[in-house]
This record gives C-alpha cells, structure tokens and sequence, in this order.
C-alpha cells in the first residue's frame, strides 16, 4: 500500500451542544474507528491506534466495490448492530478474531457495516485542507451503494438530534464545523461530542469469584505519577458464559505477586489480584464524587495498551 497511515481526527467532550448556523450534527456510533485506505489497486482497513484490520472485516476489504474514486481515504465507524442498535461487544466478536476459519464463518453469522463520515485523500489529491462542507460534497459523489457501507446522514438540528439519541438509546452524537479543516492526530472544538452513555476503557487488576469462576473485575486508571488508581468493580453487562469462563482460565497466568492498586479497594477482599494488562470499555452512569463509578457496565475486552487508561484531570489530586 503506497497511502501511509495517519492517526485520525478527534471530538472533544461537552456537555453543551454548539450554536450557529455552521454546525451540522451526526450521531455518535459505538464501534471501532476505521480508516479505509485505497491506492487504486489495494485496499486496508486501519484503526485509530494504527493496527491493520483489513482481514477481520473481508466485506469491507475492496474500496473500489463501494467508492468511484481511482484512489481515497475514508474514515468512519465500523459497527456491528444487535437488536437494531450499534453494539461494541458485538463488532469487538469480529475484531478480536486472528484466524481466517473464524473470520469466514463469522461473517454471515454477524455482519457489519462501515459507517462513513469523512473524506481525506480523493483521486490522488490530499483535501484535509478543504473545509467539511467540500469533503462531504466529494464524499457523496464517490461513494457508491453497497450493502455494508452507508454514508453518515448530518443534520442541521442538533438539539433534535440529540433528543432522538436519548429516546433510542444511542451513545451521543457529534456536532462538526462545516468550516473547519481536518488535522491528523488532532483534537480540538472543530468537532464536539456529546454523549448520552459515557464509557471509559479501565484496566483490571483483579478478580472476584463465585463458584471457581470470575464473576467481577476490579477496574482502574492510571494518575499522573503513574499510580493505578481504583474506580469500581463491575460483574454485569455485555460479557457472556464464555466470556466469563475465558477469564478464569485466563487468571493463573495474570497472577500477580502484590495488589496493583496504589491504595486498598474497597472491594478487596477475596480479591484475586493481577497484572495490570487487560483493558475493558465500560459504560458507567456518573462519576461518583470519590472518584469511582456509579453502575459501571462491562461493554468488551479491548486491545489497548493500559498506560492509555489516564484518570480525569478532576480525580488526579483527590
């Protein structure tokens, strides 16, 4: 692939939605970001951490089935749906699988779609200068229909929007300046998100058990001195039988000598502690004043390195 890799743009978090005429909104999907990238000849698909994924999704692995363009970049959301909403636990069945077997008789068992909201590189020309009303322009003339790619609708009312993601349950929605440009690895007010369920990836560093098989996970985040600061424990949520049971096979190897927490949970004891090497998105409610999670949730297991798992700057002193 001649198209080098860039890390994508992000939204920064709001709890209030932009004014003016020059926002558009879109809704905010839950899955994993993806840049497709097509030279005229090959396409890969690559995540926002840079990891290859092109075998994982085989649907989506020819640009030119469902872009006119001699060559592009697109990026967007990879989504899996369950019960006709996005589900991370579901699109993270299909991204944790590595052997080909699996990924062919995953497909038609639990199809994704690509999710398209961006246009960066077009016909061999970069347009991340452009501004967003001009990608979006270039990126509904090449994009062609296909039954796992949609293009993002936007909408000028994000108010309304956003009201119609709380009443169906979806994560949030993103509101974009339609005259702003795209930075690769930036994040700034270009985009604001606003979100209905907030989530945080969290590492585990240890186990309960109920009946010989994992049944909660101690979770935490790392502060400024690099301490791993507790923030809850969580046993529901979207892991299965399997899941679960994968875990406690798991547990002997993760053993760790000591407690990984800079301070004794409160949750500690019959606690099995490990090293600090898995990370969980969880879905939480509120952050509770003391710095831990109120009804945390377990969405998936994902493949982040834990040093990113960074506790809000308001819990860093406390």
């Amino acid at each position: 692939m001649k198209l080098q890799p860039i890390v994508p743009f992000e939204p920064v978090l709001s709890d209030q939605l932009p004014e003016g005429e020059q926002w558009i909104a879109q809704i905010k999907w839950d899955g994993v970001r993806m840049l497709s990238y097509f030279d005229g000849a090959t396409t890969e698909l690559i995540n926002r951490k840079g990891n290859y994924r092109t075998a994982q999704y085989p649907e989506l692995a020819d640009a030119a089935a469902y872009c006119r363009a001699k060559s592009c970049i697109l990026d967007g959301e990879v989504i899996a749906l369950k019960e006709g909403k996005p589900s991370f636990h579901e699109v993270m069945r299909r991204d944790s699988l590595r052997s080909g077997s699996s990924i062919r008789q995953m497909v038609p068992r639990l199809p994704v779609l690509y999710m398209v909201f961006d246009l960066l590189y077009c016909n061999g020309e970069w347009i991340m200068d452009k501004p967003l009303f001009e990608r979006q322009r270039l990126l509904q003339d090449i994009l062609l229909p296909h039954p796992n790619v949609q293009l993002v609708p936007s909408y000028h009312d994000a108010d309304q929007l956003f009201r119609s993601a709380q009443a169906n349950e979806l994560e949030g929605i993103v509101c974009k300046d339609v005259r702003g440009t795209y930075m690769p690895g930036g994040k700034d007010r270009r985009w604001i998100k606003r979100k209905i369920i907030q989530d945080v990836n969290a590492v585990a560093g240890g186990f309960t058990f109920r009946d010989g098989t994992v049944n909660a996970i101690l979770l935490g985040l790392y502060d400024s001195g690099n301490g791993l600061r507790y923030i809850g424990h969580a046993g529901t949520g979207r892991l299965t039988v399997k899941d679960w049971r994968e875990l406690t096979e798991l547990a002997p190897s993760l053993a760790a000598s000591s407690m990984p927490f800079a301070s004794l949970p409160q949750r500690a004891k019959g606690a099995f502690w490990i090293r600090p090497e898995l990370v969980f998105k969880i879905h939480f409610l509120e952050w509770n004043a003391s710095g831990t999670l109120r009804q945390p949730s377990i969405q998936a297991r994902v493949d982040i390195a834990p040093a990113e798992c960074v506790l809000p700057e308001a819990f860093v002193n406390n």
